[in-house]
């Protein structure tokens, strides 16, 4: 992840911005940024035309685990895996690189965009923390998203 601490403040607004025009969550940008929340508030508003919704994020370990949700989930921490392997990326970087990848895809083969980028960073945050992890299916050994405490697919 970004060292935070050393990141100057345009630097901060700059990913703030990033992170609001790919649709991210306040919660996503207070925990990414080091800029207040009145100001993050302020620049959502600038940049969307209005308030950022309010309140707790929604979403359970359970929503990834739907067929639709499970297959853009699955197709997207593939590419987090990937980046993160390949590129010496990490963190927000691969995050927003892996997302970015993930809606072009998706606009290419002119699917349905299932995965906003909110629950794209808590999937990353699910895996990293042994709630949700990647496992391969015994038939076509494609890598997909289960419970972590599933043994098969």
């Amino acid at each position: 992840m970004r060292n935070r601490s050393i990141l100057t403040e345009a630097k901060q607004i700059q990913l703030a911005t990033e992170l609001i025009e790919l649709g991210a969550r306040l919660q996503v940008l207070e925990t990414n940024t080091d800029l207040s929340r009145e100001r993050l508030v302020k620049l959502y508003k600038e940049i969307r035309g209005v308030s950022p919704p309010k309140g707790m994020l929604p979403y359970s370990e359970d929503w990834f685990m739907s067929w639709q949700p499970n297959m853009h989930s699955s197709l997207f921490i593939n590419i987090y895996n990937f980046v993160t392997t390949y590129t010496g990326m990490e963190g927000i970087d691969a995050l927003i690189k892996s997302y970015r990848l993930y809606t072009e895809h998706v606009q290419v083969n002119e699917l349905e965009k299932v995965l906003s980028l909110t629950r794209a960073w808590t999937l990353v945050r699910f895996v990293e923390s042994n709630v949700l992890s990647v496992k391969p299916c015994v038939s076509c050994k494609g890598n997909f998203v289960v419970h972590s405490l599933e043994t098969w697919v």
